[in-house]
């Protein structure tokens, strides 16, 4: 994004920089409480009817770079149906008004992607509201840092992390399949934790290598029936998971090359491009938005 003087903005001071106030949360994290205050691009993101008529569906809508993607593909011209935790209520209230604000249609629906049933009824009210899904985003995950490492790994947590990260995202891609249109696509979110996997995080890192995996075996599947797939890996991104899953945020992100996280609106634009018929001969890809950090 320009600077007043027209000329570009320098990354590594263009956004807030570690060190970071103490915060701690209880999951699943509330953007008000954060300090600084995520950037989803609610006054810099400009839309250039890139997804004119679009339907999208975004799981995790309600903050982070959901939240980003679901405000970015509105003032790109798309209606947004995306989902979130009974407890992101309020979380959810404003990516709804940053929607409608943009002039489109916003469809919140509160649903733990965990659950078969409810990712059947989120595809159903998809259909139900719009006809049709043009755009699948499959955003919504957790994880929870266990320095100790495995051992104190629980089962009852490998199993959150498993069903949120994987199993929704089957799930939710084998029922919106029937209602996606040739020309359509499927968007994932994987991690830098794919490739790089930190100790505390083992759990999750496990499951973003899993997708990017599914992602080019889903792509080559769908191929010829015009639907792309394709994901986006971050690197670290200053959302509420952060303060709500790690013991010590003060300098998270300083390890990048770049020297600070990522802002969730600096991830949106991957999103849209992917979306778009810009993207149109790009499937099986994963766009790596990582800070420099880098990969095998």
């Amino acid at each position: 994004m320009p600077n007043e003087a027209g000329r570009p903005n320098d990354p590594t001071t263009a956004h807030p920089r570690p060190d970071f106030p103490g915060q701690e949360q209880d999951p699943p994290g509330r953007t008000e409480a954060m300090d600084p205050r995520p950037d989803h691009g609610e006054d810099s993101y400009r839309g250039s009817g890139l997804l004119d008529g679009r339907r999208a569906v975004i799981t995790g809508g309600d903050s982070g770079i959901g939240r980003a993607v679901a405000l970015a593909y509105a003032r790109e011209g798309a209606d947004v149906l995306f989902s979130h935790l009974p407890d992101e209520e309020e979380d959810a209230q404003e990516t709804t008004r940053l929607i409608e604000s943009a002039g489109r249609r916003a469809v919140p629906v509160t649903c733990d992607i965990r659950d078969e049933r409810e990712c059947r009824a989120l595809v159903e009210r998809a259909v139900s509201e719009f006809g049709r899904i043009d755009v699948l985003v499959n955003n919504a995950a957790y994880q929870m840092s266990r320095p100790e490492g495995i051992s104190a790994i629980s089962t009852e947590q490998f199993d959150r992390v498993v069903h949120t990260n994987l199993y929704g995202m089957f799930w939710l891609c084998k029922m919106a399949l029937p209602h996606i249109p040739s020309g359509g696509s499927i968007i994932n979110t994987t991690s830098v934790q794919a490739y790089k996997p930190s100790p505390h995080l083992l759990d999750y890192a496990m499951t973003k290598g899993a997708i990017v995996t599914f992602t080019h075996g889903l792509a080559q599947t769908l191929a010829s029936d015009g639907i792309r797939v394709n994901a986006v890996a971050p690197g670290p991104v200053w959302t509420p998971l952060i303060p709500a899953t790690m013991p010590d945020t003060t300098e998270f992100g300083k390890q990048s090359p770049l020297g600070r996280p990522a802002q969730p609106a600096e991830l949106a634009p991957a999103y849209v491009f992917l979306a778009s018929s810009r993207a149109s001969y790009i499937t099986g890809e994963i766009m790596n938005a990582t800070g420099g950090t880098p990969l095998p």
